[in-house]
């Protein structure tokens, strides 16, 4: 039995090192450049060829492994690149009681996803005159993953977007591989819908629902105004977006359990094309339909297509989905 549980610990312990030797070369890879990560492998293969002795082979990979480690710890994000147009602009708030000012909200007029005519607002809003926040979960072909973007609504019928993504530079495509590593900054973009949304419905053809949460007014204040004290940390110190840790959903998390309004961890929170089913069950979304009828019902990307350039956007695509009204 003792010999099975050592054959067991060393086969595991083998199997975490083979794995961290998989993420030192793709760090390496997408961070540095792939002669990088060719000079790891070449350590690799000259230990297992030159040293034959099992546990002198581990430690000296392993050795190498932590100093990769050490070195991909140490890259620094920056707010100094030569960044895209649609994340050229850092937003800012400006918090004097319940009243805020943001800089540099995006409200982009779209021909296409690359034409477009670039339009960068102040906008105030008092805090006093919110009555709800709301979520977009936007799929791009993924099942089972989607892009999350809150919202929140006031009285005067105004809207705030913000959408949590990564600051490409002008010459960047994302990729969902490298968003595991230290490839982008995160980029909080502060919007008009008319932006946000149509941009995914209308021109990049993806899949767009909306839904009413149920959260208490002072929770979905409390939660916009981390976010907005995050956008001014940004603002002043760039940070990494990572796909799995420090994502667009795991962010909201993030600054719901800043304010004590986050529920327990749940896996729909990575795999969060299933949010609707965890909201559905914490009782935060629209009870009045089974949950499939709700999904569907809150499907808006048809309807987004067919409203004119001039309509208000944020105030039509709400009408008559599940908890709005009229």
């Amino acid at each position: 039995m003792t010999r099975l549980l050592h054959r067991v610990f060393v086969g595991l312990a083998l199997l975490g090192l083979l794995l961290f030797i998989a993420w030192c070369l793709m760090a390496l890879h997408f961070d540095a450049g792939s002669a990088y990560a060719l000079s790891l492998a070449a350590v690799c293969v000259f230990a297992i060829i030159m040293l034959r002795n099992t546990g002198r082979v581990a430690l000296t990979v392993l050795v190498c492994c932590l100093l990769t480690l050490g070195w991909w710890f140490s890259q620094q994000p920056s707010n100094d690149r030569v960044w895209g147009a649609d994340v050229a602009r850092l937003p800012s708030a400006t918090i004097e009681g319940s009243r805020v000012t943001i800089n540099n909200l995006r409200n982009f007029n779209y021909r296409s996803t690359t034409d477009y005519d670039e339009n960068w607002e102040t906008r105030s809003l008092d805090l006093d005159q919110l009555v709800g926040a709301d979520l977009y979960l936007s799929f791009w072909g993924l099942e089972h993953i989607a892009h999350t973007i809150a919202s929140w609504r006031f009285a005067d019928g105004s809207h705030i977007a913000i959408s949590i993504e990564t600051r490409k530079e002008s010459h960047e495509e994302y990729s969902a591989v490298k968003g595991f590593f230290r490839q982008f900054e995160i980029y909080y973009v502060v919007a008009d819908e008319r932006d946000l949304i149509k941009l995914r419905t209308n021109h990049r053809g993806e899949e767009v629902y909306l839904y009413k949460l149920g959260f208490p007014l002072e929770e979905s204040r409390a939660v916009l105004l981390d976010y907005l004290r995050e956008i001014n940390r940004l603002e002043g110190e760039a940070r990494w977006y990572n796909a799995l840790t420090h994502n667009c959903t795991t962010a909201i998390r993030f600054h719901s359990k800043q304010v004590g309004a986050a529920g327990p961890l749940d896996w729909r929170l990575f795999l969060n094309g299933h949010l609707p089913e965890l909201g559905y069950r914490r009782g935060v979304l629209d009870q009045s339909l089974p949950l499939d009828q709700l999904v569907a019902a809150s499907f808006i990307s048809d309807k987004a297509k067919t409203l004119p350039d001039d309509v208000d956007f944020a105030r039509a695509i709400r009408q008559g989905l599940p908890g709005f009204g009229e």
